[in-house]
């Protein structure tokens, strides 16, 4: 299969929020205007696919996941004309475009939920979940501790009490009533009319669950499975990304057995244990988590990501683990968020130390799936702990030195940019590394280049290599007889580490980035050495994957 069938595979995502992002108005708030006028800076970058938060009308208590209307954009942004002709832009560049899709729940401004309220006949009554009396369990599968007191609240006007799972505000729609799966698909079908490539979707497991006052938890997988169907019908080139922090053992349960379902989901056990190497040197819980997600239909992937939007979500750590990660990375409880996660930037989490920021994305690129960044990741954006919740890790992009980073010309912005003596704007931007050969920026988009050059990574299978050094990485992909290795050094401390690559043509290791190319030795291992928090990327036998390899002469890795 042509690796443009499946676009997703070999895809390069960046998650935005428009809200920070551009403001071209001058009002303090990103727009699609300002949005647009920055697609060549992600195009030059080297991204694929842009992933959109929520930038529907709504009251903003949730960053926008608090959703009143499905079918517009909010005014702050501009208007469905200005995300046409974003929309238009971005194809012309060849960038697709993932939007949220939050129907786990609404606002409680929506209409829906205000005609819901107010009469017992409405015909959206039953879209929402109710019940007379506030449960027992009302304080189980609270997902803001600290911040949630309980998932069951009294509505004044409908005499009753409805069911949220997240805050108060956003009531949980009841998605196993008929009218509300065709709603769903009804917006799918919008906007995927208007170009958009599929859709990011919120708290899947949320989202298919069976909700209601003393009811057993039930699942209806059936309802991603409809929602495949109508999309491949709107659309034959459309994916669904979930957000499914489930064990790999039910990931299979949301692809689907013949790929059926979700084509893509976050990795969240492999981004968990990750971090936990990153802390510790310990790799094992790693490469159990990289096998234990092996599993998944042929034209099904996995996303990769370092951080997102969100807190990293550490709650399927042991506590043991767990303790050692808020000590490597958020020590103080400012830091951290909801009793099981840290709410920082991934620069300030590994000390704005490059080593350890190049190792991270080298890793983020190589994992065997496909790499998701976050916005302001790729300059080293740092975070303002002041700010409340998630809010201290989406400030404003940072473009420039000047007034707000670039971000806007108004006296007041959405939220303040970052100002101090580290990862302030005046140090840390966009047009400054852009000059600089050796920034992160530029770093990043050699990177991205050359990962997208190795469609080994997205397609082929993968071997986790046996070395002397347990706190060395190595992995070899395997597709269309060429192979790939990568090397990563964990640890702080300079190694030697020896493999056996163990596949044809391994006599001759030809490095990706540099010139520093390895020859097998004659225990018949390569003997690699590593600085710390090192890494290194190899092709098996040649210099790049564009020949047939059956006559190579692997003297010579340039002929």
């Amino acid at each position: 299969m042509s690796i443009d069938d499946l676009w997703y595979k070999n895809a390069v995502i960046y998650c935005l929020d428009v809200e920070k992002y551009q403001d071209a108005n001058g009002d303090g708030v990103g727009d699609f205007e300002g949005l647009m006028r920055r697609l060549d800076y992600l195009q030059g970058l080297g991204v694929t696919c842009v992933w959109l938060q929520p930038f529907y009308p709504s009251p903003n208590r949730d960053n926008g996941y608090d959703v009143a209307d499905f079918y517009g954009v909010s005014d702050k942004h501009g208007s469905l004309g200005d995300f046409v002709a974003f929309m238009e832009h971005a194809e012309a560049l060849g960038i697709r475009v993932l939007v949220d899709l939050v129907v786990n729940h609404t606002s409680v401004d929506s209409p829906w939920f205000q005609q819901a309220r107010a009469d017992p006949g409405s015909f959206f009554r039953d879209w929402y979940v109710w019940s007379d009396m506030r449960p027992k369990n009302h304080k189980d599968g609270i997902v803001f501790p600290g911040q949630q007191t309980t998932t069951w609240t009294k509505d004044k006007r409908a005499g009753k009490y409805y069911f949220h799972r997240f805050y108060a505000h956003q009531p949980d729609l009841n998605t196993w009533h008929p009218y509300v799966r065709a709603e769903i698909q009804k917006i799918m079908g919008f906007w995927l009319q208007l170009g958009v490539s599929g859709f990011r979707m919120d708290a899947v497991p949320f989202l298919i669950e069976k909700k209601g006052a003393g009811i057993d938890r039930q699942v209806d997988f059936n309802l991603l499975k409809e929602m495949r169907e109508f999309l491949q019908w709107r659309s034959g080139e459309a994916i669904l990304l979930a957000e499914a922090n489930v064990p790999p053992a039910e990931s299979m349960e949301y692809f689907g057995d013949e790929g059926d379902r979700l084509q893509m989901m976050l990795n969240f056990p492999v981004n968990q244990r990750l971090f936990y190497a990153l802390a510790t040197g310990d790799l094992d819980p790693l490469i159990g988590a990289l096998e234990d997600t092996r599993s998944r239909p042929r034209n099904a992937q996995w996303v990769h990501f370092l951080r997102s939007h969100d807190e990293l979500d550490l709650g399927r750590l042991t506590p043991e683990q767990r303790k050692k990660v808020f000590d490597a990375f958020g020590p103080e409880k400012r830091m951290q968020l909801y009793d099981r996660g840290i709410r920082r930037r991934l620069a300030p989490m590994l000390g704005n130390d490059r080593r350890r920021l190049e190792l991270a994305f080298s890793l983020l690129f190589s994992l065997p799936g496909t790499p998701m960044m976050q916005y302001g990741d790729e300059i080293g954006i740092g975070d303002n702990l002041r700010l409340p919740e998630r809010e201290c890790a989406r400030t404003p992009m940072q473009w420039t030195a000047g007034r707000h980073g670039g971000f806007s010309r108004a006296r007041r912005i959405v939220r303040p940019v970052i100002n101090d003596k580290v990862y302030g704007c005046r140090r840390v931007n966009v047009a400054d590394q852009r000059r600089d050969p050796q920034s992160l920026l530029n770093w990043t988009e050699r990177m991205i280049r050359a990962r997208k050059e190795c469609p080994e990574i997205s397609w082929g299978n993968f071997v986790v290599l046996r070395t002397n050094v347990p706190e060395v990485l190595a992995m070899r992909y395997d597709w269309r007889n060429t192979s790939l290795v990568t090397v990563h050094n964990f640890s702080s401390a300079k190694q030697t580490v020896r493999a056996k690559i163990g596949c044809a043509r391994d006599g001759l290791l030809v490095e990706v980035f540099d010139g520093r190319h390895s020859k097998v030795r004659n225990d018949g291992a390569h003997h690699i050495e590593l600085e710390g928090h090192a890494w290194r990327w190899f092709r098996v036998g040649g210099a790049d994957n564009a020949l047939d390899r059956s006559d190579l002469d692997l003297t010579n890795p340039m002929r």
